[in-house]
């Protein structure tokens, strides 16, 4: 029982803080990917509430993306991967069980990490995309699984592409680390 409990003191320090200008492009690569998301989601024809797009897994991924762009879970596979694998999943278990919430909650946010387990594509804010799925209200149900391909699908490419542009400009920065 002593061994468990030392598990839980770490061994290890804080890593020092990010250079200057790593914090600089992060923050602009996540201004950039936010209000992209929510720029698209203007567009008169799309007929949905710009406020859609702003689904609360992108900040987290927003994280990932911009502040540490190596990270094989802010990679373009994991990304877009992750969260359309989350969206479906939540998406089904919504439909499955509309009317035993914590049950589809706990299950879409379980068989999601599974799933991208399996097909490779971990990527933490999934979770909190299959979560939404179920607890996002009327205005996410009523979309059914259009919500895999807007806003989840079309957001992450959107950051995805912002990624590309702002990690590629600094001097020292690159981004991906890899496709497939």
């Amino acid at each position: 029982m002593n061994s468990f409990f030392n598990k839980m003191k770490g061994g290890k320090r804080c890593p020092p803080r990010a250079p200057v200008s790593e914090i600089i492009w992060s923050t602009i690569g996540s201004v950039l990917g936010i209000a992209a998301i929510y720029l698209i989601g203007q567009i008169q024809g799309l007929q949905l509430e710009s406020s859609l797009f702003l689904v609360g897994s992108f900040g987290a991924s927003a994280v990932l993306l911009y502040g540490i762009p190596l990270s094989p879970f802010a990679q373009p596979r994991n990304l877009i991967g992750g969260h359309v694998i989350s969206a479906m999943t939540g998406v089904s278990l919504y439909f499955l069980f509309p009317e035993q919430l914590v049950f589809a909650a706990a299950f879409a946010v379980g068989f999601s990490v599974g799933l991208m387990h399996l097909t490779r594509t971990l990527h933490p804010p999934g979770g909190a995309t299959a979560l939404i799925a179920i607890i996002g209200g009327d205005s996410i149900h009523h979309l059914g699984y259009l919500y895999v391909i807007i806003p989840i699908g079309l957001g992450a490419i959107i950051m995805l592409m912002v990624a590309l542009v702002v990690n590629n400009l600094a001097k020292g920065r690159h981004y991906p680390e890899y496709w497939l």
